[in-house]
């Protein structure tokens, strides 16, 4: 435990020296440790431990966390420190991860108004039995599956407006309110699988780096592609995707900067949506940078609203509803110190963040969800697609 007491400085001392790295080291001691909000969750070992299980336990704990606090920061861990040191408890034996799930951990580890409830005291059947992500004995009056399939776009284009990277990073996301242990079948339109089936390529997508749930039975998509799974109850994600894909700037920026010596900067952006007509983005913020000296900010905008973010030294654009092919401008006016700094400061990136509601880039698409149980009830799911920006950036000229 002492240890730990090494770990700020070493932070900070590395923070300065520009040599900051996922993993520090003091002595035979190694500190792996990852931030979430304003807090850092470290993990410590002196043996040359498997690093890829350690950051993902570090990141299951802040899930579970997640949901149980709703919110994760110092102030829910202080409120909730009873509950953190028994989930930490359940969480992980003797330096071995245990129950990482947190339906499972919510038998009997129960809260309510920052006090600890703990069940009968008895194994749950979920820990022992071989499905140990669901209960049995589950009942609805109403048999529902709801399938999201989220898609982000990373993006970075340089000022000439050539792509400099371009990937889509997808999830299929489960809602399911089913009766008993169902099995589960899901059909995509990979393009492997159309090619075991003797099909077309057309509308098939080529799925990369794909990471399922431990519901999935890995030996039967290995053999013909299939998902086919048991699912936990309520949320959770099934799977995750990635492709190395060119494509398009969703929402095209153009930006004149302006800058008169000793006065004031003015900056006009143009914004205009390169994807269909009858979709709509969402929630659009452009995040355009500014000097760090500038001060007395004006806007005016044909769309949306602009708010000067000093801390960040950002404006941000903000636009409620942008449809496909429309094009928008945003002009900002910043008055300068008379005196002009000597650094030279980089221009960093415009951000662009948003969400479009049943559109895919990729082109993925769920064929079929097959449900197969003894009592043979029917239960029809409804799925959603969405797409929204990652790390979508664009540079300035």
């Amino acid at each position: 435990m002492s240890k730990i007491e090494h770990f700020m400085p070493l932070l900070v001392q590395r923070e300065e020296e520009g040599a900051l790295a996922p993993l520090l080291s003091h002595g035979e001691v190694h500190f792996l440790w990852i931030k979430h909000s304003n807090l850092y969750l470290v993990a410590t070992t002196s043996k040359n431990a498997n690093a890829s299980l350690v950051y993902s336990f570090l990141y299951k704990t802040i899930e579970v966390f997640c949901e149980y606090f709703k919110e994760l920061e110092e102030e829910s861990i202080r409120d909730n420190f009873v509950i953190v040191y028994e989930l930490l408890d359940e969480l992980m034996d003797f330096g071995f991860p245990q129950t990482t799930d947190s339906k499972i951990l919510q038998e009997y580890i129960t809260q309510q108004s920052n006090k600890l409830e703990t069940g009968k005291s008895r194994v749950p059947p979920t820990v022992t039995n071989a499905v140990s992500w669901r209960s049995e004995g589950i009942k609805y009056k109403k048999n529902e599956v709801f399938i999201d399939v989220i898609e982000s776009v990373n993006l970075l284009v340089n000022a000439n407006g050539s792509v400099l990277l371009s990937e889509i990073v997808g999830t299929i996301k489960l809602k399911v309110f089913l009766s008993g242990m169902p099995e589960l079948r899901l059909g995509l339109n990979d393009r492997v699988l159309f090619e075991l089936t003797g099909r077309g390529k057309n509308k098939s997508v080529e799925l990369e780096d794909v990471k399922f749930h431990q519901c999935v039975r890995l030996s039967r998509f290995d053999n013909d592609r299939t998902i086919s799974f048991i699912p936990p109850d309520g949320d959770f994600e099934l799977m995750s995707y990635r492709l190395s894909t060119q494509v398009k700037p969703l929402i095209w920026i153009e930006s004149v900067i302006e800058k008169f010596s000793h006065s004031r900067v003015e900056i006009m952006v143009k914004a205009k949506g390169q994807f269909k007509k009858q979709s709509v983005a969402n929630s659009v913020e452009i995040a355009v940078p500014v000097p760090s000296d500038a001060d007395s900010p004006r806007f005016k905008t044909s769309v949306g609203s602009a708010k000067y973010v000093p801390e960040r030294n950002v404006v941000i654009w903000s636009i409620k509803s942008f449809p496909g092919g429309k094009e928008y401008l945003m002009r900002a006016h910043f008055g300068l110190p008379s005196v002009e700094k000597e650094e030279v400061e980089g221009r960093p990136p415009i951000g662009v963040k948003f969400e479009i509601p049943y559109f895919t880039v990729s082109g993925i698409q769920v064929r079929y969800m097959k449900i197969i149980e003894k009592s043979g009830y029917q239960a029809l799911p409804w799925v959603r697609y969405i797409t929204q920006s990652g790390d979508y950036q664009l540079r300035t000229s």
